[in-house]
């Protein structure tokens, strides 16, 4: 029995460590060019260290964790991180969670990442993100969690985020979209949960359920005609009233000359 085990075990020494993923190496890479570190928090994030960044199931990087020899998490939160999101982050094709929320990341979010198909958890709350949600990332079908809440994103919330089958977690509240919510995700039916008011609050110019309907902004048409057409009564007004006064001041003149006129003429 002895022999046995001293025979596997040289056996299992034999045999050959599995080689690292290059496009782990390529994402790490990217992402580290992108992302400014002012605190020094990723100081082992070293060119050396992204040609190998997983052991099995372990991983010497923060912030990094493996599964199997590939990068499977990859959780950078409130590191001060500055820069941009890396569209190569697409690179990490094995990852299953994103988070690189409280930190001060710019730019947009890349629609690159529609390349994850594994992606179940993305996490970019409380950066300085800009520019619209891409609905490219609804094609990440097995998406549990969408927090983008406590950014500077505009334009609509996609359509197509509603129809994410698995999707328990939503949240883009305090941002500056605008338009309707829409209906896949705020009367979601079957088992899918429905998100309420705090998913979406704080966005100036969103409206329709959970929130209320959209507010009527400015003047209705009625009250514009009614304007226009008072402004148009008051100017025909002011433009008689000046005619007549006009008219008047040159009878008057006219009155005057004509008395001057009525004195016998001198013979000559």
């Amino acid at each position: 029995m002895d022999m046995l085990i001293i025979l596997f075990l040289l056996t299992s020494a034999a045999l050959p460590l599995a080689s690292p993923d290059p496009n782990d190496e390529a994402c790490l890479t990217h992402v580290s060019q992108t992302l400014k570190d002012p605190l020094k928090n990723l100081q082992n994030w070293t060119k050396p260290n992204f040609a190998n960044p997983c052991n099995g199931f372990t991983s010497y990087l923060p912030g990094v964790t493996c599964n199997n020899g590939r990068i499977y998490k990859l959780s950078l939160t409130n590191l001060s991180l500055q820069g941009s999101i890396s569209p190569f982050l697409s690179n990490c094709t094995n990852l299953q969670s994103l988070d690189l929320s409280s930190n001060s990341i710019s730019g947009p979010i890349p629609q690159e990442l529609q390349y994850l198909l594994n992606l179940a958890v993305l996490n970019l709350s409380s950066n300085r993100l800009e520019g619209v949600i891409p609905p490219q990332i609804t094609l990440c079908a097995y998406l549990n969690v969408i927090d983008l809440h406590d950014n500077l994103l505009t334009g609509q919330i996609p359509q197509q985020l509603g129809f994410l089958s698995r999707l328990s977690a939503f949240d883009v509240s305090y941002n500056k979209l605008s338009g309707p919510i829409p209906a896949s995700l705020g009367n979601r039916s079957g088992n899918r949960p429905s998100f309420n008011v705090t998913s979406f609050e704080g966005n100036k110019d969103l409206y329709g359920y959970p929130l209320p309907p959209m507010k009527s902004k400015g003047l209705s048409v009625l009250a514009i005609v009614g304007i226009g057409l008072g402004s148009g009564l008051a100017s025909l007004v002011l433009s008689f009233t000046g005619v007549c006064i006009w008219l008047k001041i040159r009878d008057e003149k006219m009155a005057a000359e004509e008395g001057k006129m009525s004195h016998p003429m001198p013979d000559y």
